[in-house]
């Protein structure tokens, strides 16, 4: 069966690749997803914390809040969570490029437009086979519009394509107020590929401790449901790769993820349950299925579900949401 796919122009084997994780973050765990089969990985994300060397502008004063609620202070994280340099990443993405055959991503999360350029460039010299902008920078500023954030963003992609010139892949979150619209701005922008859609972590409170608890929690399968939709909508209406990340857990998720219009699907939550081994499970249950149904390759599933046929996909959308709030008995 042939499950090969095109994404951000490189040619892949199939469609699984690790996304950016802690699993990608050791050469070993890197060689030993390649030999489960990872048609290529993503490399943790370097923050921009991390290349400056210095703490966020909010924590510089820390010790200096005496007025604040002591309950409030454990909003301020460990600055030691930044101690890896940019140095020792470039070393690890060079060593990775040597140790495998598969492609190397890398993954960028900037705060300034210098931060994002510069750094986007020195990955390039090192080998990466592309680069993922990670958007992910909170605005609590109640001035700032969805507008300007929008617009920051599309200058931010504009001055790194004008730098490298390996592909760009734009990893967005679901929190704009018009995605679609968003993603069709990158891709006329020059974006490669858009991966729908970031998980964000928020922090709970611990009421025994009086403090800010922060604790990853990995997702499920039932997260998959709005990249779908999201995928679907763009599917056919943007010449960007698409890929989905975030409650791929099995084969089926990755086959609805595909069918909606997905070129490649990241893996993260399940291959740190799981293991590594798991995406050779997915993979041949993709193949089994495609199969069973009388596939001739993965290319020709690819995009079958994507509304880009529909000629109303908002009255789409409504007359689902009519329907599943009446199918409750």
């Amino acid at each position: 069966m042939d499950l090969s796919t095109t994404y951000l122009g490189l040619r892949l084997s199939h469609p699984l690749v690790p996304g950016a994780s802690p699993l990608t973050e050791e050469l070993d765990t890197i060689r030993q997803l390649e030999d489960a089969g990872a048609a290529a990985v993503v490399l943790r994300s370097l923050f921009e914390e991390q290349i400056t060397g210095e703490q966020m502008a909010a924590f510089k004063h820390i010790d200096s809040h005496e007025g604040f609620f002591g309950e409030a202070l454990s909003y301020f994280p460990d600055t030691d969570v930044f101690s890896r340099g940019p140095d020792q990443y470039l070393e690890k993405l060079q060593r990775a490029k040597r140790a495998v055959d598969i492609p190397v991503v890398a993954s960028l999360n900037g705060t300034t437009l210098g931060g994002w350029t510069d750094f986007a460039v020195r990955m390039q010299e090192a080998g990466a086979d592309a680069l993922e902008l990670n958007f992910y920078q909170p605005r609590a500023n109640t001035d700032v519009t969805g507008r300007d954030i929008e617009e920051g963003e599309v200058g931010i992609l504009r001055a790194v394509k004008e730098r490298v010139q390996i592909p760009l892949a734009v990893k967005l979150s679901s929190f704009y107020s018009a995605p679609a619209h968003f993603a069709c701005e990158l891709a006329a922008a020059g974006a490669d590929g858009l991966v729908i859609f970031n998980r964000f972590y928020q922090p709970d409170i611990d009421l025994e401790e009086l403090a800010v608890e922060r604790r990853l929690r990995l997702s499920d399968s039932s997260e998959l449901l709005p990249r779908l939709h999201w995928l679907a909508l763009l599917s056919g209406r943007v010449q960007s790769s698409l890929a989905v990340t975030g409650g791929v857990h099995t084969s089926e998720d990755a086959i609805k993820a595909i069918m909606c219009g997905a070129h490649a699907v990241q893996m993260v939550s399940a291959l740190l349950k799981q293991g590594p081994a798991h995406l050779t499970e997915v993979r041949n249950g993709i193949a089994a299925w495609l199969e069973e149904h009388e596939y001739e390759s993965l290319e020709q599933m690819q995009g079958s579900m994507g509304l880009i046929h529909c000629p109303n996909p908002s009255a789409y959308f409504r007359a689902n949401y009519v329907e599943i709030l009446e199918s409750w008995e």
